[in-house]
């Protein structure tokens, strides 16, 4: 193999791992469309107020 033709099968190497690398994240990112929604999600569950210790008496 020449130089040149070293260099042609590293480019068509490379532009095949960015085609799999693309469609991979393309695959990917599909699944993410939900997180522009809203949360149904609102508040923690639990005491509202905050707890109150006191000593026994007696």
């Amino acid at each position: 193999m020449s130089t040149d033709d070293k260099a042609a099968a590293s480019a068509e190497m490379k532009r095949k791992f960015k085609e799999a690398l693309d469609k991979k994240n393309a695959k990917h990112r599909n699944g993410e469309a939900h997180l522009d929604g809203d949360s149904a999600i609102q508040g923690t569950h639990g005491a509202v107020t905050k707890r109150e210790f006191r000593r026994k008496s007696g």
